[in-house]
């Protein structure tokens, strides 16, 4: 009789864990479509700067992924109508081999550089003082790589 509350629970885990998860986010066959679709149906007239979507391996896998600078938006005379004093909106997309993309991570950034780092590719974001939990004017600089489908902070400045 006392290992009943641990069968209960073990059956209630075993249970849990034979659903499939719902979660999962559906492939995008073209990030650059996507993101055009909603400023489409968000502004009357939307235009795109030439750095509004970028093509790039980001997470070294040899497959190109793509990044979206909503900076680079003019919807109906607007520039970057989601930017703030933060930055503006960068979206991450990662390629899957068997093709199509989902998005990994939003960020408002100043501006960033993708160059190489002691034989990696990382990210050197230019960010709001805050990511650095400094309360000073002078951007923080971050500096990321990503490895699968996680940003992982190298340095922080």
């Amino acid at each position: 009789m006392k290992y009943f509350p641990l069968l209960a629970l073990q059956a209630l885990l075993f249970g849990c864990l034979a659903f499939p998860a719902t979660a999962q986010q559906e492939l995008l066959s073209d990030p650059e479509i996507y993101e055009k679709k909603y400023f489409a149906g968000r502004c009357n007239i939307p235009q795109y700067d030439a750095d509004f979507i970028r093509r790039i391996d980001i997470n070294n896998d040899g497959i190109v992924d793509a990044i979206v600078n909503q900076g680079d938006v003019v919807c109906d005379g607007e520039r970057g109508p989601d930017c703030t004093e933060e930055g503006c909106p960068y979206n991450f997309y990662l390629q899957v081999k068997e093709g199509g993309y989902f998005m990994i991570a939003t960020a408002h950034m100043y501006a960033y550089d993708f160059i190489q780092r002691f034989g990696n590719m990382v990210f050197v974001m230019q960010m709001h003082p805050k990511y650095c939990e400094r309360t000073d004017s002078k951007p923080c600089e971050m500096t990321v790589r990503v490895r699968g489908t996680k940003f992982l902070t190298i340095s922080k400045k």
